[in-house]
């Protein structure tokens, strides 16, 4: 992913308002994130736990989305399993992130939803960048890297795509 701009993120989200995108919180440490190694930007909004957003950058456009998660009790234990980047993390770190369609859609209720990494951090643990808290852990697969990599981001196009539909 090429790195981007406060700005340009501001003006990717394509499931809220200007008034929202313009009022939600952007990561600070933007010329610090490791670009090459990100398929998607995501991050957490710290004020509000259920709260995370991503962008991604398709065919040299960006798409910004705001996402929802509900919180897991503390002390169930189990594991599970990432429907992007197919890698196990225990207790609660995958959560279904939830987007409100794009459009009247959206504006009706309707959203779609995925298991991701709650930390959003899919692009780095394929790359073998960051590793799983103890019991969780990447399946061993016969797929290149760059295959692997070609998944997860048709997984998270996949996605995107069901935003507009």
């Amino acid at each position: 992913m090429r790195e981007v701009s406060e700005e340009n993120i501001r003006a990717s989200f394509v499931n809220c308002s200007k008034g929202e995108a313009k009022r939600l919180p952007v990561p600070r440490d933007l010329a610090e994130q490791p670009w090459d190694d990100l398929d998607f930007l995501g991050w957490r909004d710290l004020s509000a736990p259920d709260r995370s957003y991503l962008v991604v950058e398709r065919d040299g456009k960006l798409t910004g989305v705001a996402l929802r998660f509900a919180t897991r009790r503390r002390g169930v234990l189990h594991r599970s399993l990432c429907s992007v980047c197919l890698t196990s993390h225990p207790g609660d770190g995958v959560s279904l992130m939830t987007a409100r369609k794009a459009g009247p859609a959206g504006r009706e209720g309707n959203s779609v939803g995925l298991y991701m990494c709650t930390d959003l951090a899919c692009s780095l643990y394929v790359r073998g960048k960051k590793h799983p808290a103890p019991g969780g852990g990447r399946i061993e697969e016969s797929l290149t890297p760059e295959e692997q990599i070609d998944r997860t981001t048709g997984k998270l196009f996949a996605f995107l795509d069901q935003l507009f539909v």
